[in-house]
């Protein structure tokens, strides 16, 4: 079978969650013996296999919304270059993998071609209404969470599926007597998309001056923001918020490829988000090199991480966090515990069970 995705955004190794995932499953259906494509107005360079990169409409990079609907003004072109790439490559499957960037408003596909909705966020405004009443064969979500949330914000979301966002690597646990030395000596580390729902500010403010760690933070400029700058403008306040302190230091940020290997040398890695995370992948990489992850009870986190990292509530703050992470540090039976459970929790997150189950809805 021939398979589209499409995502305006997509570039190869790109710092975002959604295309990281994008470019997994496609992956997992290439290893399911199926041929994926996938199309993209991003342009980042790069090269990896079924990448096509339409012509009839160009991203700024970073993008907004509001590029992205200038750019689309008159879509007549790009429905017309999505439609003949489809027909010339004999695609029988095609996923728009966003309501907007991943044009499921305009659903362009000729109609012996079978299209599928993928919803990686909340949306309830005009573009997910009208990518929905396009009638997508199917409709899956990355997380139970997720589809609930929709389901609570007035959604019809019968028939909806889960596909849950694939990791791109196989487990690469550190060996334990690494592991040892990391929980003594070894940094924390987060890794994040530069946007401000990320908490990183929040978690740079609150790190308490009698903690003995490094605290190395990558923040990473994806291909889209919500306003222009606002990436630039969260970098540069982290940045100065850092140099008020003696721990925390902002590193360069990081290709999606070095963000396991990133975790794999830190002794926890902190996901401070103070919005609903609707997957997190960023902390799947982290538990797939056996490294804990500590987190705010919220979103999907409760439900990927368990017992593999502490937790507290939204409310409690970042400062009751830092506390989690020095109690937990400080305990050895228990954090080795959870180093150990880390890599379980995520050991199904294969790009091949998940194309599987992507497959299956439209079978």
């Amino acid at each position: 079978m021939n398979i589209a995705f499409v995502l305006l955004t997509y570039g190869v190794n790109e710092p975002a969650g959604i295309e990281r995932s994008i470019g997994a499953l496609a992956s997992g259906c290439r290893a399911l013996g199926h041929r994926s494509l996938i199309l993209t107005a991003a342009s980042a360079r790069g090269h990896q296999e079924g990448l096509v990169r339409l012509a009839s409409v160009r991203l700024p990079r970073p993008a907004t919304e509001d590029d992205l609907l200038h750019a689309l003004t008159n879509p007549t072109a790009v429905c017309a270059e999505v439609a003949a790439v489809l027909e010339r490559e004999r695609v029988d499957l095609v996923c728009w993998a966003d309501a907007s960037w991943g044009l499921g408003y305009l659903a362009p596909a000729p109609p012996r071609v079978r299209t599928v909705l993928r919803v990686g966020v909340l949306r309830t405004d005009e573009f997910m209404d009208r990518a929905l009443a396009q009638r997508p064969r199917a409709a899956f979500t990355c997380s139970p969470f997720l589809t609930g949330q929709a389901r609570d914000a007035g959604l019809d979301t019968t028939g909806w599926h889960d596909v849950p966002d694939p990791l791109a690597c196989p487990p690469s646990p550190v060996p334990s007597r690494t592991r040892e030395f990391l929980r003594t000596e070894g940094p924390v580390r987060v890794a994040a998309r530069a946007e401000p729902h990320k908490g990183i500010a929040e978690l740079i403010d609150a790190v308490p001056a009698s903690f003995d760690r490094p605290v190395e933070i990558a923040l990473a400029p994806a291909a889209f923001e919500y306003w222009p700058g606002m990436q630039a403008q969260v970098i540069a306040d982290c940045r100065e918020r850092a140099a008020r302190t003696r721990q925390v230091r902002i590193v360069p940020p990081l290709p999606w490829d070095a963000v396991q290997p990133f975790f794999a040398q830190a002794a926890i890695s902190v996901n401070c988000s103070t919005s609903p995370e609707t997957f997190g992948l960023a902390a799947a990489e982290s538990l797939n090199v056996g490294t804990p992850v500590a987190h705010y009870a919220l979103g999907h986190l409760p439900a990927l991480i368990g017992p593999a990292g502490p937790f507290v509530p939204l409310h409690s703050g970042p400062a009751l966090l830092w506390e989690a992470v020095g109690a937990f540090l400080d305990d050895r039976e228990l954090y080795h515990r959870a180093a150990r459970q880390a890599v379980k929790r995520v050991a199904h997150l294969t790009p091949h069970e998940s194309a599987r189950r992507f497959l299956s809805l439209t079978s």
